[in-house]
C-alpha cells in the first residue's frame, strides 16, 4: 500500500524547492531583456549614462542569475531522489528537453554572462551588445525547454506506453516540442517574467528618486521599464487567456476547479467572480456571477458547454473501468508476450490505464476493486477547490493591477512627471513584491490544479514517489529550508548592498572644468554634463 505521508512530504519538498527557485527565474527573464534594451540605446547614442545603467542592472541580474543556478540544480536531482519511478517511467521523454536546455540554453547563457561582465574593455561596442542579447536569448531559451518538459506533464502528447519495457516512449518529438500547452505556458510565463523585471526596475528607480540620488539614471530606467512593462502586462493578460483556452481543451477538471463549477452550465457558462466553494456539499455559497463571461472566454463560442466537476467525475469513473480492462490485458501480455489479442486490447485501453492506477491507493489487487473504491478513485480526480479558486482570482486581479500601474507609469513618463507625483513613487516602491506573488500563484494553480496526476491522466502522483521513509524526507526538508533560508539572506543582502551603492558615477572631467575654476564655473559644468547625459 502507498504511504501517503511519504507522498505528501515528497510533494512538499519539491514544492518548496520549486517555488523558491522560481523567485529568481522571472527576474532573470525580465532583467536580461531590459539591460539588452539599455545597452542598445548606449550603442546607438554613445551616451555613457546608458552604459552605466546597463552595468548597474546587469550586476543585479548577475546576483539573481547565480542564485537561480544554485537552486535550479537541486531540483533536477530531486527527480531521481524523490520521484524515482517517475524518472524510470518517463525519463526518456522528460529528460530530453532538460538535456537540450542545458546544452542549448544554459551553457549559452552561462558562457556569455562572463563576457558580459569582463568584456567591456575587450570587445567592440557592437560585439558586447551581441553578447548581452545572447545572454537574454539564452535565458528565454532556457525557459522554453523547461516549459516544454512541464507542458508535456500537463498534456502528454507524442508518446505512448510500451508494454515490453513498461515505460512511456517518444513517438513524435516534434509533437512534444510544439505541444500547445507548452507553447501557451511559455509565452505566458516569460511575459510574467518581463513584468517582474519591469516592476523591479520601477521600484528601485522610485527608491532613488525618493532619496534624490542618481536621478538621471532613475528617470531613464523608469521610462524604459514603464513602456516595456506596459507591453508585457498586456501580453500577460492576452496570453493568459490563450493559456486558459488551451487548458479548457486538454485539462477540463483543472478549469472546472479554477471556476468552482460543480455542474455543467448551459452555454455560454457564467463567470463566478466571488463564491465560497464547499467541497463536502459540492456546491458554492454566496455566488456572484457575470452571465456568459466564462463560456465566451474559455470556449470562444456561444454554444459550447463547459463540463462541471460532477459530470467530469462520472466520466472519470468510466475511465477507471476502462483502465481496468487495459490493466488486465497488460497482465496477460506480461505472462505471454505473444498474446496478440491482449496486445490489441491494451492498445484500445492504455490511455485510461492511469485511471486504473488510482485504485492502487486503496488496494494492491486493483482488479478486485469494489464499486465504492472505483467511485472513490474517480472522486480523487477532483483537486481541493478553494485554494485553486482563490489563487486564480488573486492572480488575475494582480494582472489587471499591473496593466493600470504601467499605463499610469507610461503616461507620467511621457510627461516627465515622476518627481512631481511622489505618491506614485511610493506606490511603485511598495509594488515590488506583487509580481512574485502573482507568478507563484500562477504556478500553484498550474501544478496543484492537476492533482492527483504527476502526468495528466497517465501517472498518479502517489505512484511516482521513491521508496523513502518519512524521516528521510523530514531531515532533507529541514536541510533544504535551512540552506535556502541562508541563501535568501545572502541574496537580499547582496541586492540591497548594490542598490544602496547605486550605479557608478561618471569620471570627473579633466582640466579647469573638473575643479570648477576658470571660465567654466560649477553651474556651467553641471549644465554641460546634464546636457551630455
Amino acid at each position: 500500500m502507498i504511504d501517503m505521508d511519504v507522498v505528501a512530504l515528497s510533494r512538499l519538498q519539491f514544492a518548496l524547492t520549486a517555488m523558491y527557485h522560481f523567485l529568481f527565474v522571472p527576474l532573470t527573464l525580465g532583467l536580461s531583456l531590459i539591460m539588452a534594451i539599455m545597452e542598445s540605446v548606449y550603442v546607438m547614442t554613445g551616451r555613457d549614462i546608458w552604459r552605466r545603467m546597463t552595468l548597474f542592472w546587469g550586476t543585479l541580474f548577475g546576483i539573481n542569475f547565480a542564485m537561480g543556478v544554485a537552486t535550479g540544480i537541486v531540483m533536477e536531482f530531486q527527480f531521481g531522489m524523490n520521484w524515482s519511478y517517475y524518472s524510470h517511467y518517463v525519463g526518456d521523454i522528460f529528460g530530453a528537453p532538460l538535456a537540450i536546455e542545458g546544452l542549448m540554453a544554459f551553457f549559452l547563457e552561462a558562457t556569455f554572462i562572463g563576457l558580459f561582465f569582463f568584456g567591456w574593455d575587450r570587445l567592440s561596442k557592437l560585439g558586447h551588445l551581441t553578447v548581452t542579447w545572447l545572454v537574454a536569448l539564452g535565458a528565454n531559451f532556457s525557459a522554453l525547454w523547461i516549459l516544454i518538459a512541464n507542458g508535456w506533464m500537463q498534456y502528454p502528447v507524442g508518446a505512448t506506453f510500451n508494454p515490453d519495457t513498461m515505460r512511456m516512449e517518444i513517438e513524435d518529438f516534434i509533437a512534444v516540442i510544439f505541444n500547445p500547452v507548452a507553447q501557451a505556458k511559455f509565452v505566458h510565463t516569460v511575459s510574467a517574467g518581463y513584468v517582474t523585471g519591469a516592476i523591479f526596475v520601477m521600484s528601485v528607480s522610485a527608491y532613488f528618486l525618493l532619496r534624490g540620488r542618481h536621478q538621471a539614471m532613475a528617470r531613464r530606467s523608469m521610462a524604459v521599464a514603464s513602456s516595456f512593462g506596459l507591453a508585457a502586462a498586456l501580453s500577460v493578460v492576452v496570453l493568459g487567456d490563450e493559456s486558459g483556452y488551451v487548458t479548457t481543451e486538454h485539462q477540463k477538471m483543472k478549469i472546472a476547479a479554477m471556476e468552482g463549477m460543480w455542474h455543467t452550465e448551459d452555454a455560454p457558462a457564467p463567470f463566478t467572480v466571488f463564491a465560497l466553494p464547499d467541497q463536502d456539499s459540492q456546491s458554492n455559497r454566496y455566488e456572484v456571477q457575470v452571465p456568459f463571461a466564462l463560456g465566451l472566454i474559455a470556449t470562444r463560442s456561444f454554444s459550447r458547454e463547459l463540463p462541471g466537476i460532477i459530470d467530469l467525475v462520472d466520466r472519470a469513473e468510466d475511465q477507471v473501468r476502462s483502465g481496468l480492462v487495459g490493466y488486465q490485458a497488460l497482465l496477460d501480455l506480461r505472462a505471454d508476450s505473444e498474446n496478440d489479442a491482449a496486445r490489441e486490447l491494451l492498445a484500445e485501453h492504455w490511455a485510461d490505464l492511469g485511471y486504473a492506477l488510482l485504485l492502487k491507493r486503496y488496494r494492491e489487487d486493483i482488479l478486485e476493486a469494489s464499486d465504492e473504491e472505483i467511485a472513490q478513485a474517480a472522486l480523487d480526480t477532483v483537486p481541493h477547490i478553494a485554494p485553486i479558486f482563490w489563487s486564480f482570482r488573486l492572480m488575475v486581479a494582480l494582472g489587471f493591477y499591473f496593466i493600470a500601474f504601467f499605463a499610469l507609469a507610461f503616461w507620467l513618463s511621457s510627461r516627465g512627471a515622476f518627481e512631481r507625483n511622489r505618491w506614485f513613487l511610493h506606490v511603485a516602491l511598495w509594488s515590488l513584491p506583487l509580481p512574485w506573488l502573482a507568478v507563484e500563484l500562477g504556478w500553484f494553480v498550474a501544478e496543484y490544479g492537476r492533482q492527483p496526476w504527476i502526468i495528466e491522466g497517465v501517472l498518479p502522483t502517489f505512484y511516482a514517489v521513491s521508496d523513502l521513509s518519512v524521516w528521510d524526507l523530514v531531515l532533507t526538508i529541514a536541510g533544504f529550508v535551512t540552506f535556502y533560508t541562508l541563501l535568501a539572506i545572502v541574496d537580499v543582502w547582496l541586492l540591497l548592498r548594490y542598490v544602496r551603492k547605486g550605479p557608478s558615477e561618471p569620471e570627473p572631467q579633466q582640466g579647469s572644468a573638473a575643479t570648477g575654476n576658470g571660465p567654466q564655473g560649477p553651474g556651467l559644468r553641471h549644465a554641460t554634463a546634464a546636457y551630455k547625459e
